[in-house]
């Protein structure tokens, strides 16, 4: 009987979080498997060619807003030699009145100072961003190619095994060691610890170990419009990255003078159709004029001419799942990224390698993870009644999708 490969540490996930993991393990020492469903790194949603990345500075969960500043300053951190910094504006509420002092006093209770955050008054905003909006300047946001940056991660280098075209289903304990099998019940290998970072497939992965997890997709569908040179849309179009009712990308001026311009997304929980829907760049055209606050604009002068599809898989209170699976000693998960795929991935790395190392929390707490965040990011919040309600949205973060359809 031929004996099936054992790994020290397996990384079932080949996307962005699955990759970073995986890289940072390995910059550690450590040999990695890294087994994935597709035939090649980042084939779904980490195949995005331009997906934005800020902190957050809503009025929303403490936690929330403090996960955000640290994995922004971890991922910038990591990834500043390959990200284009083009900055991202976030308007003022369409029902809130700017008031300076009020929203320097927000961001500084952020920890958010000047260098990453700065109160913009509609003049202010049309001379440093083109928009005829108040709101807050974040110039240290940023995009990054998922695709090439998850294909750089795993690029052959020693300690690294991948193994490709391979769909694990299911999990099995047996002697101190974790078996993994195909859909044919075959036994593909075995590991001492696995991290499952496979977005919606984590769900059914866990279910194999007889743990229920609250994750749902979110689907979202793009919109790359095309814009005429002389049309009333073109002076009007963003040379930054704007963050607000959805979002949009800074336009792309064409050889022949037309410009390109990337909005999104429509909102869908619950699905998970990857088919495209004209009524959903229908919504993306009432997006854009919503974030440029020009209502007037005409929808027929935003020629759909491409859409990317793509499924986001989300947790019921909107923070990311990062972290051991205490029922099963050597199972760890990194999923539930939503709409932020570029910071908690690079969250995830650093906190999944500290806890699979078994690093003292000392050295967590030199990076900025405080012992409650470690624990809003736990799997285990949920096996404490800690559930969402009932009919409570799984996210209200929109997802951004790639400007180029490489996802399958």
């Amino acid at each position: 009987m031929t004996h099936p490969q054992h790994h020290e540490i397996v990384v079932i996930g080949a996307g962005i979080c699955g990759a970073t993991i995986a890289h940072e393990l390995l910059e550690r020492g450590k040999s990695v498997c890294v087994v994935d469903a597709a035939h090649s790194p980042a084939t779904a949603c980490s195949s995005h060619a331009y997906a934005i990345a800020h902190p957050h500075i809503g009025k929303g969960s403490p936690r929330l807003l403090r996960l955000t500043r640290l994995a922004f300053l971890l991922a910038e951190a990591r990834w500043a030699q390959v990200w284009r910094q083009h900055g991202i504006f976030q308007p003022t509420k369409k029902d809130r009145i700017f008031d300076r002092e009020e929203v320097t006093a927000h961001l500084r209770s952020l920890e958010l100072d000047e260098d990453m955050a700065i109160p913009l008054s509609i003049e202010e905003a049309e001379k440093i961003c083109g928009i005829s909006q108040s709101g807050v300047w974040l110039p240290r946001g940023a995009c990054l190619n998922l695709f090439e940056t998850s294909q750089q991660l795993l690029r052959a280098r020693e300690g690294l095994t991948c193994l490709w075209s391979t769909r694990i289903t299911r999990l099995q304990e047996q002697d101190g060691r974790w078996n993994l099998f195909d859909a044919g019940g075959h036994l593909m290998i075995s590991a001492d610890k696995v991290v499952i970072a496979a977005a919606m497939e984590s769900k059914a992965l866990i279910q194999s170990l007889g743990v229920r997890v609250p994750l749902k997709p979110v689907r979202g569908q793009l919109s790359i419009f095309a814009v005429g040179q002389h049309d009333s849309w073109a002076k009007k179009l963003p040379r930054v990255g704007i963050s607000g009712d959805g979002y949009c990308l800074p336009a792309e001026q064409l050889a022949d003078g037309s410009y390109r311009w990337i909005v999104g997304s429509s909102f869908d929980e619950g699905e998970d159709d990857l088919a495209p829907r004209s009524s959903s760049d229908d919504f993306n055209r009432e997006q854009a004029k919503s974030l440029l606050a020009y209502p007037q604009g005409s929808a027929e002068s935003l020629i759909q001419s491409g859409e990317f599809v793509g499924v986001r898989c989300v947790a019921g209170d909107r923070l990311p799942m990062i972290g051991p699976l205490n029922q099963c000693p050597g199972i760890f998960l990194a999923t539930a990224l939503g709409s932020r795929g570029i910071l908690w991935s690079a969250l995830a790395a650093k906190l999944i390698t500290a806890q699979v190392l078994e690093d003292d929390f000392a050295l967590l707490a030199r990076l900025g993870f405080a012992a409650d965040l470690v624990a809003a990011l736990a799997p285990a919040r949920f096996f404490a009644g800690a559930f969402a309600a009932p009919g409570a949205l799984a996210s209200n973060s929109k997802p951004i999708f790639p400007s180029e359809p490489k996802a399958k």
